[in-house]
């Protein structure tokens, strides 16, 4: 077996995983080059060839396959630095993306503007067309019209071009003869059109997900197309896959085509790696995947061993924000991370975040500077990290720094460092309790009875304090933490969605439409399959699932279908019992007396190209260690004590740890709080025991 890689790029730091041919995970992490992301890249995958006793150019040279996940187009996206995008949608239907799906959270908030559309109105066009609800020409296609706006767009000079007609997933003939139209006359400007990317109902979802796709084709085409190049140009000749949205991977010229599904695709991983995490360490199918990174702090859940998806994913805050609006994986993000600058407010309260310091400048600590204290920062106050052997001594700290300002907020608030700094820490696990509680509460899953998975190279800072808040008993912490999702890409199944369009309810349902909407969905998943490269004989899953709601409402639940198809009554009073059991899951109430109604049906296909390392059989021998070190640390429950630093390479399969204590891992630091302990599995994951003695 030749080696894999898998490469996650984040706001602040590139990961780099490489599975060798004796099933072993090697890490290398490097600061991200925004610039020029094969920079930072390649500076990681010399870490890790370095450790195996090669070149760069010889570790990619050797490997088959590599798994790329990217944050360039959320950053697109968030910074508004997409290609100029013209938007074509109906006569009449100008203001979709301007009026969103309301825009705030609450109406009569004045303190709130309005939000500005992804596309500005100004660069919005109307076409003289109509298509019906079921799919009859209202009004035919203006061709005049449209060619005359189609000018209108080579005039402007626009790089791209989003074309979301109203009913186009009932008939699509408008939106495909306007495709042609700009494929004649704006030959090389990419164009999505609505009908082929996502055929759901909601125009607004329709539309933003146009929009994003389109304008984020001319930028992702050249970054994939580019870091192909220069992967290729360095030496590697294996195959190059891309991480989704969906939790798995796909061809690079897959994403080219659909760069959407690269938006929050690393985070998407992360889930990935705690279900193969939690499965090894066999503590069962329900887990909340926490994800500290530099930036943000992201959490996803695994629901009876699946991923859970969504399509109410939105890019910046919920309403406010542009919704992605197609299915991907559930993961929330703050911004709560090791790089969260911490800060006092107007009304003198101390807040952390949602500002980061990123890579460049970084935490103060990190000698680029940076001049605002971040929870990296107290975390080195507070005596948490050895500046000498932060990245596996490969970035030296600067201790000082952190000292310096950290002193001079905790000067503004009357306070010592260590007051402020354990504050800081106490503020960012607040604001994690919260997201958590978002995902798992919210969502009809109780925290007490799942495991937490925690990666990201801050994660160990502080997640035995919020799983006992959580009350969570056990966390796994793998040892490849700090590349969580990296990790989970060499887990990951290439994955496919498809969709249709079909509203029908249990009063009426319409039997033979709905069969043909799954035929049309099975026929996409099998051309998909037969067209992948490299998957022949390889391991395939399929599930058909409907987005359904009681009458009356107005968001749907992920259903899974019983069967493959529908044969008669029967069949269909076991679909509405299935959609009642998940509305009872998540919100504990059934409505039997309602009507179900049902309206995108869609397809999943995941193909398991390669399989996970193999969990050891054997149980670890327990045992406890000796110190490496010892060092003053500060913590809320005792103040400055001296405490135990262990060294986790030299750590044997069955260490027993008990805090407070620190486990130095080269790309992560776990902190073992007192009353707590931690013991090292035999599948190389650390087990913190959240509960205290006695609870």
């Amino acid at each position: 077996m030749a080696y894999r890689i898998s490469v996650d790029t984040g706001g602040t730091f590139t990961d780099v995983v490489v599975l060798d041919p004796d099933g072993q995970l090697h890490i290398g992490k490097a600061l991200t080059t925004h610039e020029r992301i094969f920079d930072g890249m390649q500076a990681a995958l010399a870490v890790v060839a370095s450790a195996l006793g090669l070149t760069g150019p010889a570790l990619l040279d050797a490997s088959s396959t590599l798994v790329y996940g990217t944050t360039r187009a959320t950053n697109a996206v968030v910074t508004k630095r997409t290609a100029r995008t013209a938007f074509l949608t109906t006569q009449g239907f100008r203001d979709t993306l301007t009026l969103k799906e309301g825009g705030k959270h609450g109406p009569h908030d004045y303190t709130v503007d309005y939000p500005d559309p992804y596309i500005p109105r100004r660069r919005s066009f109307e076409i003289a067309e109509r298509i019906g609800a079921d799919g009859e020409v209202v009004l035919p296609l203006d061709h005049a019209q449209a060619r005359a706006v189609i000018a209108l767009l080579a005039e402007r000079r626009f790089e791209a071009v989003a074309v979301s007609l109203l009913w186009s997933i009932a008939n699509p003939a408008h939106e495909l003869a306007l495709g042609a139209m700009i494929e004649e006359h704006l030959p090389g400007v990419p164009y999505t059109l609505s009908h082929q990317l996502v055929p759901i109902l909601r125009e607004y979802r329709r539309a933003s997900a146009t929009a994003i796709d389109a304008s984020l084709k001319p930028l992702m085409q050249a970054h994939l197309t580019g870091m192909e190049a220069d992967l290729r140009a360095a030496g590697f000749r294996g195959d190059l896959l891309v991480s989704t949205s969906a939790g798995g991977c796909q061809h690079v010229e897959e994403l080219v085509a659909r760069p959407i599904h690269t938006l929050k695709s690393g985070p998407a991983m992360a889930p990935v790696a705690g279900r193969a995490a939690s499965a090894a360490e066999r503590m069962g199918g329900n887990v909340i995947v926490c994800d500290t990174g530099g930036t943000t702090f992201d959490v996803g859940l695994v629901r009876d061993g699946s991923l859970v998806y969504t399509r109410d994913s939105w890019l910046g805050q919920r309403w406010l924000g542009d919704i992605i609006g197609t299915s991907t994986v559930d993961v929330r993000s703050i911004g709560a991370g090791g790089g969260s600058i911490a800060w006092r407010d107007a009304g003198g309260l101390l807040r952390v975040g949602p500002q980061s310091a990123g890579s460049n400048p970084g935490p103060a600590c990190y000698g680029r500077g940076g001049e605002h204290p971040t929870v990296t920062d107290a975390a080195m106050v507070l005596g948490y990290i050895d500046p000498g052997f932060f990245n596996g001594g490969r970035l030296s700290l600067d201790p000082a720094a952190s000292a310096r300002v950290i002193g001079s907020l905790a000067e503004t608030f009357g306070q010592s460092a260590d007051e402020t700094a354990a504050a800081i820490m106490t503020i960012a696990n607040e604001l994690m309790i919260k997201a958590i509680g978002e995902i798992t509460v919210n969502e009809g899953l109780n925290p007490r009875e799942s495991v937490i998975v925690a990666g990201g190279g801050a994660a160990g800072f502080n997640i035995m304090p919020i799983a006992r808040e959580l009350g969570c008993d056990t966390v796994i912490l793998p040892r490849t933490a700090s590349a969580l999702s990296a990790c989970g890409m060499q887990a990951s199944d290439i994955v496919f969605e498809a969709t249709r369009s079909r509203f029908t309810d249990t009063a009426g349902f319409d039997v033979a439409a709905v069969n043909a909407a799954l035929d049309a969905i099975e026929e996409e998943l099998e051309a998909f399959r037969r067209g992948l490269r490299g998957a022949s004989g390889a391991r395939v899953r399929t599930e058909l699932l409907v987005e359904a709601r009681y009458r009356a409402q107005v968001w749907e639940l992920d259903t899974r279908l019983p069967f493959s198809r529908i044969g008669g009554a029967a069949d269909i009073a076991a679909l509405a019992e299935a959609f009642h059991q998940t509305h009872e899951r998540v919100y504990a109430v059934r409505d039997e007396g309602s009507a179900v109604e049902f309206v995108n049906w869609k397809g999943r296909i995941a193909i398991t190209l390669f399989d996970a390392p193999p969990a050891p059989d054997a149980a670890a021998t327990s045992h406890a260690p000796t110190p490496d070190a010892r060092r003053s640390c500060y913590f809320a429950e005792t103040g400055r004590v001296e405490t135990a630093i262990f060294r986790g390479p030299a750590l044997a399969a069955g260490a027993a740890i008990a805090g407070p204590a620190i486990i130095e891992e080269p790309t992560t630091t776990i902190v073992v709080t007192p009353g707590l302990s931690a013991t090292l599995s035999a599948a190389g994951n650390y087990i913190l025991h959240c509960a205290p003695k006695g609870a």
